[in-house]
């Protein structure tokens, strides 16, 4: 099985900001430091937040995430634009909010460019991955080519029962026809019970992944949340991130990705809240 975390980062490497959103706070979690980002007119715009100015020093903060946006090289992301503040109520406008008024909103603002995009690097990225993507895929037949065989098979001993009835049914009547006695053993078995034969068991379908899912629906309200403009749009987005956040809840805790899992699950429920408050406003 594909580590989920590999796809992540292969959907950063992709150019998915909400992908690129999510490797960002797992490198940074251990820092205090959550993000959130949109592409501006060609530009990621980041939002770094911590509880203390502290642990958004301009220049530590700065070198951490040319790092990682580096080592992921996402594709059609050139230029970078890093703002930090102090943690504050989710804002789904927050963009809008330190353009209009920087210095009020931010401690600081750096823009940085990431160097050009190694086309065979990415190649071999690419073939390595749907490698790991092929051998973590099941020998032997899938599914569909069982359930076909089994009817195979199925026809041919239908079809044979049949033929063999059809045969013996033909030489008793021409027995009978003629005046010769049958024994009784033949005679036994002149009307014979038709066979039953058992329906092959259903294959149970694979059991959905809900971080899988919850990852997927995010991704999809992120991208539509850039051009909501009615309360009903809104409020549409607001149920689409308490769903995520409810199947990010079904993480098991003995799943590697629970704490993961249980970070985002706060997140997309704060994204619903803040949803819910724009609605308002627009009504």
């Amino acid at each position: 099985m594909v580590d989920p975390i590999d796809d992540i980062e292969r959907q950063a490497r992709q150019g998915s900001v909400s992908a690129v959103i999510q490797v960002l706070n797992e490198r940074l979690a251990d820092a205090g430091v959550r993000t959130r980002a949109v592409l501006d007119h060609g530009v990621l715009q980041l939002l770094c937040e911590a509880e203390t100015p502290a642990q958004l020093d301009q220049q530590t903060l700065t070198e951490e995430v040319r790092y990682i946006l580096e080592r992921l090289s996402p594709q059609g992301i050139r230029r970078v634009n890093i703002n930090s503040r102090i943690v504050r109520e989710q804002q789904l406008l927050w963009l809008e909010d330190i353009q209009r008024d920087p210095k009020k909103q931010l401690l600081w603002s750096q823009e940085i460019t990431l160097p050009p995009q190694n086309p065979l690097k990415r190649m071999l990225e690419d073939w390595r991955y749907n490698r790991m993507v092929e051998g973590a895929k099941p020998a032997g037949q899938s599914p569909t080519e069982a359930r076909e065989q089994k009817q195979f098979w199925r026809g041919i001993l239908i079809g044979g029962l049949s033929l063999g009835v059809l045969a013996l049914l033909v030489g008793w009547a021409l027995a009978d026809w003629l005046g010769v006695p049958l024994p009784r053993p033949l005679e036994q078995l002149a009307s014979p019970a038709s066979p039953e034969v058992a329906e092959p068991a259903p294959t149970p379908s694979p059991t959905p992944d809900p971080f899988v899912q919850a990852v997927r629906l995010a991704e999809l309200a992120a991208q539509d949340g850039q051009s909501a403009q009615t309360s009903a749009d809104w409020l549409d987005l607001a149920s689409r991130w308490q769903r995520a956040a409810d199947l990010m809840a079904q993480v098991p805790a003995t799943d590697s990705r629970y704490t993961t899992a249980q970070n985002r699950t706060e997140l997309y429920r704060e994204n619903s809240n803040a949803a819910l408050q724009q609605a308002e406003r627009l009504r």
